[in-house]
């Protein structure tokens, strides 16, 4: 039978470089206590059903983990032993699965995998013994994902409330060669400070997510919502009728806001592929897509927030000149967007010189392995006294 649960607990949330303290802001909007921001991740204090919410709301959160035990960890050994002191029965059936993901910062251990499957096998081992059978191994959708992290000599033991990564909203079926993480996206539209309100235009848009985040933000619809399950769902102490409650009081938050979402892409087939995503995500009667090239496109609105993913040169042939896109771009900025404010995240620390416009903001980000740099660009009408090119775009 399992133990009773405290009513407060510490919970981990983890994300990407550069978010954190956006992560911290909306767990405290959303209630959390005891907030602490780290390297990655915030930790903070809720209960059960805060758990619930953090998991359907949170925006740039990767996953929800809930530290169950802390240890000194001396050698293999000695983990297999501590592993072996958590009564497992109280998480885990027989007939039940299992995952561990293992994550090393110690001079310690050198193999994550090794390590993982020595957990593994203290686990296995613990109800072999007890009850002469064990739970299995199921990489995809165990009934509970361990998660193992070891820093120097202490190792934490954390149950994954969220199963599979948060970022993985559900509506996106359809990607281009380079698609962005949902969570980045998330946080670049709230890092942009976007007021829910303005025109929000994201040229070279790709499979749309930057703009499907943008919409689930002003209309208040919780990322979660497409999800099919999360990974508390299959824990034994789940409580369906909680999580009813919870679904059903920040389904009852969202608003269908008069909002102009506009997409620009050059490529056919990437603009197609955009369009399927947002009729997916139930949001097309608020996000359009214009196939043409960002340079031809005439805006029609008032001035508000653009937000360009541009190519980085990575992927680009070597005849195709990625410094004179970034200055098409800087020049397109000031010449048809006056009054409006521009944002770019780019790896390429080169070609941003080459926008043409001082950045009034940088803020380092990671897009996968890249570090980037998301900068902001001010348009003002005319030639704003004393502004130069920024030569130190690092």
């Amino acid at each position: 039978m399992a133990r009773e649960q405290i009513s407060n607990f510490r919970m981990l949330a983890k994300t990407i470089v550069g978010l954190e303290d956006i992560l911290a802001k909306e767990l405290l909007q959303l209630g959390a206590q005891e907030i602490e921001v780290h390297n990655r991740a915030v930790s903070f204090s809720g209960d059960k059903g805060f758990m619930y919410k953090a998991n359907l709301n949170l925006r740039t959160a990767l996953r929800i983990l809930k530290p169950i035990k802390e240890f000194t960890v001396r050698n293999e050994q000695h983990l297999y032993k501590e592993i072996q002191k958590i009564y497992w029965p109280d998480y885990l059936d027989v007939t039940d699965t299992l995952a561990i993901d293992c994550v090393l910062s110690t001079d310690l251990f050198s193999h994550s995998q090794f390590i993982a499957q020595k957990a593994k096998d203290a686990i296995v081992d613990q109800f072999r013994d007890e009850f002469g059978a064990r739970p299995s191994v199921e990489l995809d959708k165990p009934t509970l994902r361990i998660n193992l992290h070891i820093k120097n000599n202490i190792c934490t033991v954390s149950l994954d409330s969220s199963g599979d990564s948060l970022h993985k909203r559900g509506y996106r079926d359809k990607t281009n060669l380079a698609p962005i993480n949902e969570v980045l996206a998330a946080g670049l539209v709230l890092l942009s400070g976007w007021d829910k309100e303005a025109p929000l235009i994201n040229p070279m848009c790709g499979s749309g997510t930057i703009l499907i985040e943008a919409a689930l933000l002003a209309c208040n619809i919780p990322p979660g919502y497409y999800q099919d399950e999360f990974g508390f769902q299959r824990w034994k102490d789940y409580d369906a009728n909680l999580w009813d409650k919870i679904y059903e009081s920040s389904m009852k938050k969202v608003n269908t806001n008069n909002i102009e979402l506009i997409g620009i892409e050059i490529s056919r087939n990437v603009a197609r592929k955009a369009k399927e995503n947002i009729k997916r995500a139930q949001l097309d009667d608020v996000i359009t897509i214009y196939n043409e090239p960002f340079e031809d496109f005439e805006p029609t609105f008032k001035p508000g927030i653009l937000i360009v993913n541009p190519p980085y040169g990575e992927r680009m042939d070597q005849d195709e000149d990625i410094n004179g896109l970034y200055k098409s771009m800087g020049d397109t900025f000031k010449k048809k967007y006056s009054g409006s404010t521009a944002w770019i995240i780019s790896s390429n620390m080169d070609a941003l010189k080459h926008v043409g416009l001082k950045p009034s903001r940088k803020i380092v980000v990671f897009n996968g392995p890249l570090e980037c740099r998301f900068m902001r660009f001010d348009m003002y009408s005319g030639t704003k006294k004393g502004a130069k090119t920024d030569q130190s775009a690092t």
